[in-house]
């Protein structure tokens, strides 16, 4: 069975029926757990995760994805280089680990009415493990391997490997950027070239 697709005026796929592993813009939404200031000095690789985030928050920012973004409690404000690319920033504060026990955050993506997460953020054996284990159910969810971090290169690998074994898609900032993308010759395409080079 063929799915029904829908495409803009341009030609680029907003929706897709069916369940399928590539990303579609129209029903995506970008989700960054926890990139704050004062956890991010201690995260295995934290210039190329925060490298990967910032190119994602942009790239969202061209095509108009919409962005979630959490704040755990005592951690510190999100990081400048995160939040001056995200205009009207408004993050969501939570207590819990799961964003999904966080009232706000659950009501700000039904709101969205989005049935696929695209996430990224730190930790992620702990906070992106159990908002992606919570989602699951519900939605679809790509967690981004060179985005996602913890303290210890072992949390990660661990992290990424259960989520993956719990259904989730495992892909990388550029695959992300360019299955969004969909298509080159566009000023988007353009614009996303000063990204990914």
């Amino acid at each position: 069975m063929v799915p029904e697709v829908q495409v803009d005026e341009e030609g680029v796929l907003m929706k897709v029926g069916g369940a399928g592993e590539l990303l579609v813009r129209g029903d995506t939404v970008l989700v960054v757990v926890d990139m704050q200031e004062k956890l991010l000095p201690v995260i295995h690789e934290e210039a190329k995760i925060l490298d990967n985030v910032v190119k994602l928050v942009r790239f969202a920012g061209i095509i108009d994805l919409p962005i979630l973004v959490t704040e755990q409690e005592k951690l510190g404000p999100t990081l400048e280089a995160v939040r001056s690319e995200i205009p009207g920033f408004s993050p969501i504060t939570k207590i819990d680990f799961d964003a999904c026990r966080c009232p706000g955050f659950l009501g700000a993506l039904e709101r969205l009415n989005r049935s696929t997460v695209l996430i990224t953020g730190i930790e992620s054996h702990v906070c992106v493990t159990q908002t992606v284990l919570h989602l699951l159910p519900e939605v679809r969810v790509h967690v981004v391997g060179d985005a996602v971090s913890s303290r210890t290169r072992e949390n990660r690998d661990v992290a990424i490997w259960r989520m993956s074994r719990s259904g989730a898609v495992i892909s990388s900032t550029e695959m992300a950027i360019f299955e969004l993308l969909v298509k080159a010759g566009t000023q988007e395409f353009r614009e996303t070239l000063g990204i990914v080079k």
